[in-house]
């Protein structure tokens, strides 16, 4: 199948990238054996994959489970990454995989699988060179949850109570705080004019954006929201009288 030529070429390139130059002249079998038996970290226990219905299994070690995941995530075959997942046997050596779970939550946002997802990102301490990426599916997947019940689009404001509704699970958060992903000393200068001019000119949005590290757009955007956002509760109370 295609998926099964896609794996082997993915296993294969992994294991010629992670040989030793001194042993190339002796065959991609030779230089695999040579690297699990120097490298002591590898696991050299395998895994039978089936890939398509009468099929013969593929054996793979978690090492290359974790590197076709991530090929397929690269690529944004989500199709193709789901029926891998599929294919996998249940094993204790794939429990608490990173790399499989970090796939498992992939296919499970593109899907609107949202209480799965959410579980898988609450189950695991993922590593903090993932936070970023999955933070952004938690955020995504209650925006897209709150949107289909509200039956339109969100706003600024919307988005930032939700933030505040739904915070972050430690799995995913190294603790530090952040608001509209500024760092509190670029959105106190931020403040300080906002205080002064809600409305600042091009210029002084450049001479903001130098002073914070910000780009033009963040500067924009962010006088933009707070505007809207000091409206809302004035709004509202226009709307009950």
């Amino acid at each position: 199948s295609s998926l099964q030529i896609k794996s082997e070429t993915s296993i294969n390139n992994n294991n010629n990238n992670s040989s030793s130059n001194g042993h190339s002249n002796n065959g991609n079998n030779n230089n695999n054996n040579n690297n699990n038996n120097n490298n002591n970290n590898t696991s050299t226990d395998q895994l039978t994959i089936t890939t398509a219905p009468g099929s013969k299994g593929l054996s793979f070690s978690p090492e290359q489970v974790a590197c076709v995941c991530e090929a397929l995530q690269q690529k944004g075959d989500i199709e193709r990454l789901a029926r891998f997942l599929w294919s996998l046997p249940p094993n204790e050596l794939l429990r608490g995989n990173e790399a499989v779970l970090k796939a498992r939550a992939t296919v499970a946002f593109h899907r609107g699988s949202f209480r799965e997802l959410y579980a898988i990102l609450e189950s695991h301490n993922f590593d903090t060179s993932n936070h970023n990426f999955l933070q952004q599916m938690w955020y995504k997947a209650h925006y897209m949850e709150a949107q289909k019940i509200r039956g339109r689009p969100l706003g600024a404001v919307d988005k930032y109570r939700l933030r505040r509704k739904y915070p972050l699970p430690k799995t995913i958060w190294d603790g530090e705080e952040t608001v509209y992903c500024f760092k509190e000393k670029s959105r106190q200068v931020l403040k300080d004019c906002y205080k002064q001019n809600r409305y600042p000119t091009p210029d002084e949005k450049r001479s903001l954006a130098k002073k914070t590290g910000l780009t033009l757009t963040q500067v924009s955007n962010w006088f933009k929201n707070r505007r809207q956002r000091d409206r809302t509760p004035h709004t509202h109370h226009q709307n009950r009288k």
